[in-house]
Order: C-alpha cells, then structure tokens, then sequence
C-alpha cells in the first residue's frame, strides 16, 4: 500500500507514498465521462427509453443528470449509477422554466445551452466562481445565428447563460473552433431537432478534433446521420429524429492515462482493459507518447499494455489528447531530456489555465518549466518533495499523484476535486500496490 489510508469524507491532503517497485497491474477505469454526457442528451432527445451501460458517476454525470432532470426529461439510475434509463422528449424538453446549476461541468453548460433552445420558455445556466470565467459566447452567437436568443450575463462572453427559447429555426452558421470542441459537439446534437437543417461553418481549425468524432458516432448510435468535412471544417445535419438505443460506455481514456503513466514512471507493466486502437476516445493516442518516451505498448483486441522503460523527453503536438497533458507533464520530469509540449493554448480555458497551474506545480518539484503561449518545455532537475495545488482541477490531483509514485514526498492538496470525474481515483490508485 503506497496511499494514505482514507475515506470518501477527502481530507485536505494526501501524501502519495512511492511504490515499492515497478507496478503490475490489470485495471478497468470508470465509464468515460465524456461519452457519457455525450449519450445522455442523445437519449434525452430521442422518441422512447434509452438504457446507457457502464455510465460514470461522478460530479459532472450528477449536474448533467440534473440539469436533464429539470427540464423535465425523466432519468432512472440504477447499479450504483452505472446503469441509466432516459425517457425521451422526442426533441423538445418539456419544462418552459429551468435555473440549471452546472458546478463546473463545461460540457453541461455547453451541450444544455444548445438543447434548451429547443424548448418553449425561458432557462438560465450557471455555475461556480470559475465556470464565470470559461467563454461561451461563440457558442451563444452561433445558436442566434440559427434563429435563438441566447445571452451571457458575465464579462467576455461567459456565464451565466440566458435563453428565451422557441424552438431552433435552423439554417446557416459560422462557430470559431480555436476555444473548445465542446461549443460544435453540443451545436450538432442539438442541430436534428431543429425545423430546418443545419450548415455550419467551422472558422480556423477545430481543437480536439477527435472529441467531436466521438460526439458523431454517439449520434451515429442514436440514428442520426450528417455530412462532414474530414477536418469538420463544414458540417450539414438534416432534420431527424434520435432514435431509443441500448449504449455501451467504454472506460475513460484520460481516466486510463494515470494509469499508463504509473507503469512509466515506476518502470512497470499496466493494462487497461476496454480500450484500444480502436476506441471512440481520441485520448488512447496518449500511449503512442508514451512509446515516443521509450515504453513498450502491447495494442490488443480489448485492452492496452504499457511497459516502462528508460525515460527520454519527445516534442509533441498534443491538440488532439489536450486532456492528457497535464498527465504527460507528470511523466516527462523524470525523463532524460526536455520535453516539449505544443498546440494546447485552448486548455487555458478549462477548470483553470492548465499550462500556468502545471509550469508552477512541476517547478515545486525542481523541473525547469518554459510557459509558451500554446505549450510548455519541462526540463528535468533535482527531484524535491512538494505540496501540490490543484486549483479545484481533477486532472491537476490525479496526474500529480501519479509522479509521487516514483517521487518521495508529493502532498496532494483538496484530493477531493477528483469528485468531477473520477471519485475513487485515490482508492483505485492504491488498489495498484496491491497486485504488484
């Protein structure tokens, strides 16, 4: 055992004790939260009842849930929140009033502020201190674009959100693609039920592209079919309906990456079943990083394998797997070499500025960090123990904790902002010492 002993009431701090030796472990991480989201509006807006396998209980599936909930969509959770039915609305929700709290879920507020335009009434979105500071104002101008009335009530186009809704007319729009994928994914699930289709025009090339693939299978699954450039740069959605569906969720792949990470960083071997190649989550591209760094990769049918090995630093685009870089950063301080990471300027729009919070975290442990505009060159040091900030962001806890296996005296302060997308991340972590 290498993780202080706790409860799910999270102490202010966790000290991460190192691990024995190299790890060797078989895990299975929760549902993928973005898939998750991703199948509940699908399932919200089809005709009928919709079960969702395998879904993730966590802080942003709960105000998801929630949010659905208050718009009068009825959601049943069984087997510990793994097992969802959604009864349907056939494309309009049915509550015309809603005051939606989002915590700090990005993809709630996005992908609810383009399905509540679909409605007959009015509903205001909101969150925390920090949810006021993301920008949705492209979002909001593209939806007025298409016949709605959406407006943001803080500075610089962000939350909350106002919306005076009639159903969407449809037609043309243009939406930046440079802030979030998320602003597209919840414009084209929401686009089906519309009265008229939808063209949208996407301005400067999209960021994380894969996580609108994904969005596009899920509706694939729910019967919704549209025509796409291959780099999304020009989207047509007809008029359809979504149809009821039995859905599988895979596994989280960012969830996966501490995981694979821990096999790097104590030099073990770690297989994550549920994932491979061929998942919908652009994230499992994260091993082929790993690989670059000098790890082995076992690819298989149903499941992934890392084996650590000599560590050296890789310069990498990581705009498609932005969601893994702080995980990636964790890694590189012990590699052989600096490490570069590029293309990510959008993440300092996520639960805070993850290049700044991750250069300032990596310092405290003696690496030498370059802060670019879109990215950052970590230069390994002299390891040093560290209390580590997590500025209320899940992937700060959880991708820290992971270099406190291979270094003594990594603290990890307010464990509990793991609660978003992974609660038992701590326990699970902990669970790896025990099949070594």
């Amino acid at each position: 055992m290498f993780v202080i002993a706790m409860s799910f009431e999270f102490p202010d701090a966790i000290e991460i004790k190192p691990a024995p030796g190299p790890l060797r472990a078989t895990v299975r991480p929760p549902g993928s939260k973005s898939i998750t989201n991703r199948a509940l509006i699908c399932a919200a807006l089809a005709e009928g009842t919709s079960t969702l396998c395998g879904a993730l209980d966590s802080e942003d599936t709960r105000v998801m849930i929630a949010g659905l909930r208050s718009l009068g969509i009825e959601i049943a959770v069984e087997d510990t929140g793994e097992t969802l039915q959604v009864e349907g609305c056939l494309g309009k929700p049915p509550a015309n009033e809603a005051e939606i709290f989002v915590a700090n879920s990005g993809t709630t507020i996005r992908f609810l502020t383009a399905l509540v335009t679909l409605g007959d009434g009015k509903y205001r979105l909101d969150g925390i201190e920090r949810m006021r500071e993301r920008p949705i104002g492209d979002l909001a101008e593209a939806l007025n674009q298409l016949g709605a009335d959406v407006a943001c009530e803080s500075p610089g186009g962000c939350p909350p959100v106002r919306i005076r809704a009639n159903g969407l007319e449809g037609g043309e729009a243009t939406i930046r693609g440079n802030i979030s994928s998320q602003f597209l994914s919840g414009l084209i699930m929401a686009a089906p039920a519309a009265r008229n289709g939808v063209n949208l025009q996407v301005d400067g090339k999209l960021v994380s592209l894969p996580y609108v693939a994904m969005t596009t299978a899920v509706m694939q699954s729910f019967g919704v079919e549209m025509k796409n450039a291959d780099d999304y740069s020009q989207i047509s959605i007809p008029c359809a309906n979504y149809s009821t569906c039995d859905y599988s969720i895979e596994p989280d792949a960012s969830a996966a990456s501490y995981f694979w990470a821990a096999a790097a960083v104590t030099g073990g071997e770690i297989t994550v079943t549920g994932l491979s190649r061929s998942s919908l989550q652009g994230d499992v591209a994260f091993v082929d990083c790993l690989e670059k760094m000098g790890c082995q990769v076992r690819r298989e049918t149903n499941q992934t394998t890392v084996i650590g090995g000599a560590l050296r630093g890789i310069d990498v685009d990581m705009n498609a797997i932005s969601d893994t870089v702080q995980t990636l950063a964790a890694v590189a301080i012990f590699a052989e070499g600096p490490t570069t990471i590029r293309n990510v300027a959008h993440i300092r729009h996520k639960e805070t500025d993850r290049i700044a919070a991750v250069a300032t975290e990596l310092r405290k442990l003696g690496a030498e960090v370059v802060e670019t505009d879109d990215g950052m060159k970590i230069t390994p040091g002299k390891p040093t123990p560290a209390a580590i900030d997590t500025y209320n962001d899940h992937r700060m806890a959880m991708s820290f904790a992971v270099a406190g296996l291979a270094l003594p005296g990594v603290v990890i302060r307010h464990p509990g902002c793991t609660e978003k997308t992974y609660p038992r991340f701590f326990e699970d972590l902990e669970k790896l010492g025990s099949q070594s």
